[in-house]
Order: structure tokens, then sequence, then C-alpha cells
């Protein structure tokens, strides 16, 4: 139990951040997963507009450290990998 009025405080903002970042790392997780289902469908319009706006979100996590860097650059890699084979293009891969 926290005794002093700042570690008290400090509790509050971190209750109040973790809530805030559950958000939004939530809000992501369900964005992919709907890319997933519309790349499943074959829509390549809907998925390339739902694709940006995923990368968008993890960009603005990352620079906000809600999710660290290469966890982004993992999560977006994966999804580029998604894209690719729903365009018909090979997919690179790493060595």
């Amino acid at each position: 139990m926290a005794h002093s009025i700042s570690a008290r405080k400090r509790i509050r903002q971190n209750n109040r951040r973790t809530l805030q970042n559950r958000g939004v790392k939530s809000e992501i997780k369900t964005r992919i997963k709907k890319l997933a289902e519309v790349v499943a469908q074959n829509n390549a319009e809907a998925a390339q507009a739902i694709f940006l706006l995923v990368v968008s979100k993890i960009d603005k996590a990352k620079k906000n450290e809600i999710i660290h860097r290469n966890k982004a650059a993992r999560l977006k890699s994966k999804l580029a990998v998604l894209m690719n084979k729903l365009k018909g293009q090979p997919v690179s891969s790493a060595s």
C-alpha cells in the first residue's frame, strides 16, 4: 500500500493509463482480425483501406510507447505479407 500522496497519485495515473492502453491494443487486434476477414473474401479495395488504418494505429501506438517498436514492425510486416498474398505478388523471404 502506498503511503505518500505522490505514490497514491502515481497509482491512479498508472491505472488510468493501463485502461487507455488496453483499449488501444484491443482496437488494433480487432482491426487486424477485420483485415484478415476482408482478405479472406478477396476484397482488395476494402482491405487496402483497412490496412492503411491499421498501420496508422500501430504507428501511433508505437509513437506513444504503448507497444514496442519491434512488435510494431513485426505486425506491419505480417500485414504486408497478407496484403501481398491478396494482390498475388510473390512474398519475399528475409534471409
